[in-house]
């Protein structure tokens, strides 16, 4: 009997059908290597496939012009040899019965000059982007004809690949540069009234149709309101999207609302945790009313429920659902097993993200494998032999290296400390902007209940608790404690607060408050946003040359604009030195790395520390001597997925793993990569 969910019914796209109404946007993963999707890129994408997706929209974008600079690892739709290695990656996917498109752009003036080639970034009009900081120079009559043919050579080696279709990017780059009031002064036939501004789109994407042929799918990803004062209104937005569709040229509209030239505007574009779900679905459907066209559209659509009800109420017909699939690629596969609730989550944290827009590649906060396939699976394999193991430390690491290891077959007794699972994702919650974050735990303490893992809480354990197991196996993730940065003075003298004690309410803050935070991740930021908020005097510290390092720009914008409403001070490249006790107010004395002899003091009620953590090793150290391998690991078995602990000790009796803070002082998906790591190999 066929499934009567929404979700479950396919959709028919012109010629193409697709199996269900679930679907990954185009985003680019910087997987790519020399702008080729490669082994890595590939694995990525056929993960999402064998899940069930109906379609996955690869390259966010792929850059049709060597003078659109990849900024964010954005594969090379202008070169030949990118033909071979999609043909493979589609070929995989179809097999499965997934539909593989690709998104094509120019990225006009959101990308820098100093990228690629080092060719002048390009724009309808010299106005600089304030996120990529170029300059950008105004298109020429010859820029815009060679972009042109740019496009359609593109799209023609999309169809030489055997794509499905094709996708235009036009959020903030150069296509919706043109439409843009805010981005389009130009007096000539390009610029001035709609039909003008939308000239050049126009010629593209007849050209594109005129090349592919009626029977390959063009699309195109808009922005249909820019949501900004001297941006493109709704009314354009809409205007926009019903000429492109009586054109002829276009099959589907993927809808996007907002501007994405500052990080605070992308936010709102791309909401993260502690913003509202699906902000734009309502809209998406106004435009699908409004145009009578397929419409695509995501935006923090993160739970089947949310995506289940665009599609049943008539708002879109594809519904994507991009983070949630980095966080678990599956979800078709679960939905259609019944099995909704075995659904790893997507807590909104915004890691994937925020590690492109920093140079680095997408990964998932709670998943290991997303972007590791290559060498990871994300079907657990069964160990060869059922081994007794006790995990210690119920913390994100404990956690799932207990969830692998029970999946592999092994019989596990998960020891904790305190009287609930979590570690220190249950101090990140008490920020009440980051509660999604305890979906992390609680999706992990489902699946160990599941598995039958037995959790024994309140045993702050010692070897003879671990022993008394008899145990063939011990890892241990105790986790860290809060330290403080080694000071002149003060800091042994009870004269300092973590941020710890802060999050976790064991402290108040005081009304005039320094946070000095030398680790620039969020535990300071969060607890200086929960100090804030209670309208304490607050100035933020930190020696490094802009706050919170650590942090992406995604999740910067929160953070700066709490600070800003609350008028929180934030002072750079300044240490702090030591504190001492005055009358009933504390002296902070600070510094400065560049001028050592320069000394400045501040008079506060209160001086709260963030420093990382100190690993809670002692258990660790008891059992070693007691081990096998003497806690030794060897790296490069590990590196290489052979068995990593060489045995050292034959008179040992278990073998003995160290994980997460336990070791040093990491962030959450270091703990959960290294549980998973070990334990599929254990």
């Amino acid at each position: 009997m066929a499934s009567q969910d929404p979700l479950l019914q396919p959709f028919q796209l012109k010629h193409l059908v697709l199996k269900n109404r679930l679907m990954s946007t185009a985003h680019e993963p910087a997987y790519s290597e020399d702008g080729m999707p490669t082994d890595r890129y590939r694995l990525y994408h056929l993960e999402k496939a064998k899940g069930g997706i109906a379609l996955t929209m690869t390259a966010g974008s792929a850059v049709v012009s060597p003078d659109s600079p990849p900024a964010f690892g954005n594969l090379h739709a202008y070169r030949d040899e990118i033909v071979p290695w999609l043909k493979r990656l589609s070929d995989d996917c179809h097999e499965h019965g997934t539909a593989v498109m690709i998104q094509l752009t120019h990225l006009g003036r959101r990308t820098g000059w100093n990228k690629g080639d080092w060719l002048p970034v390009l724009a309808p009009s010299p106005i600089r982007e304030p996120a990529h900081r170029a300059f950008p120079k105004e298109a020429e009559d010859w820029d815009i004809e060679r972009v042109v043919d740019d496009y359609v050579s593109a799209a023609q080696r999309m169809q030489a690949a055997g794509l499905d279709g094709i996708e235009f990017e036009a959020y903030g780059h150069l296509m919706d540069g043109f439409w843009s009031p805010a981005t389009n002064m130009r007096e000539d036939e390009f610029g001035g009234g709609l039909e003008n501004r939308m000239r050049f789109s126009t010629i593209v994407t007849e050209a594109v149709r005129k090349a592919v042929g009626p029977d390959f799918i063009v699309g195109i990803r808009l922005v249909a309101d820019e949501q900004w004062d001297k941006g493109l209104s709704r009314e354009e937005g809409v205007e926009i999207a019903r000429r492109l569709v009586a054109g002829g040229s276009i099959d589907f509209l993927n809808v996007i609302r907002g501007h994405i030239d500052t990080d605070a505007a992308l936010n709102n574009v791309i909401p993260i945790q502690g913003m509202p779900s699906a902000p734009h679905l309502d809209f998406a459907g106004e435009v699908r009313a409004a145009t009578k066209f397929p419409v695509f559209h995501a935006a923090r659509i993160s739970d089947v429920a949310t995506a289940r009800h665009a599609i049943s109420e008539g708002k879109l017909d594809m519904v994507g659902m991009t983070r949630p699939h980095i966080a678990d690629p599956h979800i078709v596969r679960k939905i259609e097993a019944g099995e909704e609730a075995r659904i790893r989550p997507c807590v909104g944290a915004t890691y994937c993200l925020d590690r492109i827009y920093e140079g680095g590649e997408a990964l998932c906060i709670h998943n290991a494998v997303t972007g590791r396939e290559t060498e990871l699976s994300h079907e657990t394999a069964a160990a060869a032999s059922p081994r007794r193991a006790v995990v210690v430390g119920a913390g994100p690491a404990g956690l799932e290296a207990a969830r692998v290891l029970a999946e592999r077959g092994h019989k596990i007794d998960l020891l904790e400390a305190s009287g609930e699972a979590g570690g220190q994702i249950n101090l990140l919650v008490r920020n009440p902007r980051r509660r999604e974050m305890v979906g992390i735990v609680d999706w992990r303490l489902e699946e160990l209940e599941r598995l039958g893992v037995a959790i024994h809480y309140n045993v702050f354990a010692g070897g003879d608790d671990v022993l008394a197991f008899e145990p063939d196996l011990v890892v241990v993730a105790t986790g860290g404690i809060a330290q403080s940065p080694a000071l002149d003075a003060g800091d042994g003298d009870g004269l300092v607060t973590s941020s710890w004690d802060i999050l976790a309410g064991s402290t108040k803050p005081g009304d005039t408050v320094l946070l000095f935070d030398d680790n620039g991740g969020h535990p300071g930021m969060s607890a200086a946003e929960v100090i804030a908020a209670t309208s304490a005097e607050l100035e933020l510290v930190s020696p490094e040359r802009f706050f919170a390092p650590e942090i992406g720009g995604m999740n910067h914008v929160p953070y700066a604009k709490v600070f800003a409403e609350k008028n929180v001070r934030v002072t750079i490249n300044t240490r702090l030195k030591s504190v001492r006790r005055d009358g009933n107010q504390l002296v902070a004395v600070l510094g400065s790395d560049y001028a050592e002899a320069t000394e400045w003091e501040r008079r506060v009620s209160q001086v709260v520390v963030e420093h990382g953590t100190m690993a809670n090793a002692d258990l660790y150290f008891e059992l070693k001597p007691l081990s096998r391998n003497l806690g030794a690991v060897d790296y490069g078995a590990l590196i290489a997925r052979r068995a990593p602990l060489p045995q050292r000790n034959p008179q040992g009796r278990f073998d003995l793993v160290r994980i997460g803070d336990a070791v040093a002082s990491r962030n959450i998906h270091a703990a959960i990569y290294e549980a998973f790591r070990f334990a599929s190999l254990l």
